[in-house]
């Protein structure tokens, strides 16, 4: 953390809230943080992110930005690219690959460059998508730059006629040929990969899946074979480069285990997951033996600028 003053108890903003769909994730993610610094002895301010963000940064003058935001302006790149403006050291992933890992169709062209497994995918007009299939089902249809399951809509091969996609959905959509079997999930802190999580839910992993308690069950480490585990992890660390991580980050697979090592195929990577009490980031974290205070404090320590 390159500090900003000469005080002895270093100041901490955590950013959490702001204005996308997952504002209330966020918060769930940033309450706790702050008070896990406060417990490691860093002096913390909680900022709710607003308009006036910048005059808020500027008054506050911390050491270190903790960004808790979730969704559009705060994993996307725009509040790295407030933050890079005003100097002020913060952490997870920088401007760029922000931006990239938001966008699940690029990010899929920079995977298949690094020669990392991908399914099928499209961006279409929702009205399209809305009047008829624009590919074989089944399907996802799901906005190319929303977290947490924000707008998933999964199209069977049984299913009568095209999604009826809600009014809220983007004028664009990513359609993704389905990826059968379970789903993996891996954190990769620094350059360490954290383990591997099978996420057992009774149906979609869908946003309550992921925040309610008891949406979903975690089995961390999983019961996977050393090659598949391996897979992942390996295939975590080379996203996380290849997309230019910083921070944390966490990559989603999909495994059909009728295929073995070719049914592994990454998802997308997440820049900035979840740290909520059901959150799969610090699940993996505890059982590689590092407790969520620990955690926090990495990554304000791990904290920079030009990311």
């Amino acid at each position: 953390m390159a500090g900003q003053s000469s005080r002895t108890t270093p100041k901490v903003v955590v950013l959490m809230g702001g204005p996308s769909a997952e504002r209330e994730v966020s918060l769930a993610s940033g309450k706790p943080c702050a008070a896990a610094l406060r417990s490691q002895g860093y002096e913390v301010v909680e900022v709710d992110a607003g308009r006036d963000l910048a005059g808020v940064l500027l008054s506050e003058n911390p050491d270190a930005v903790l960004n808790c935001l979730h969704g559009p302006w705060g994993e996307d790149g725009c509040v790295q690219g407030l933050l890079e403006w005003l100097r002020i050291p913060y952490s997870h992933s920088g401007v760029l690959s922000s931006a990239l890992a938001m966008d699940k169709q690029r990010s899929k062209d920079v995977y298949r460059a690094a020669g990392l497994p991908v399914v099928h995918s499209v961006i279409a007009p929702a009205a399209d998508v809305r009047a008829g299939h624009v590919m074989s089902a089944p399907y996802v249809v799901k906005p190319n730059n929303e977290g947490s399951s924000v707008g998933v809509y999964l199209v069977h091969e049984a299913a009568n006629g095209p999604p009826q996609l809600a009014d809220d959905m983007p004028e664009n959509v990513m359609v993704e040929a389905f990826a059968p079997g379970r789903e993996l999930t891996t954190t990769v802190m620094g350059q360490r990969p954290l383990g591997v999580t099978d996420i057992i839910t009774d149906g979609w992993y869908d946003y309550d899946a992921k925040y309610k308690p008891g949406g979903s069950r975690h089995q961390v480490p999983a019961n996977v074979p050393t090659e598949i585990y391996e897979l992942c992890q390996d295939y975590a660390v080379r996203a996380h480069n290849a997309l230019g991580c910083r921070g944390i980050s966490r990559t989603d697979f999909r495994w059909d285990e009728s295929k073995g090592a070719a049914g592994l195929i990454l998802l997308e990577t997440n820049t900035q997951p979840g740290m909520t009490p059901t959150s799969l980031t610090p699940e993996q974290a505890q059982v590689a033996g590092i407790s969520f205070e620990e955690l926090c404090s990495w990554m304000v320590e791990d904290a920079s600028c030009q990311r």
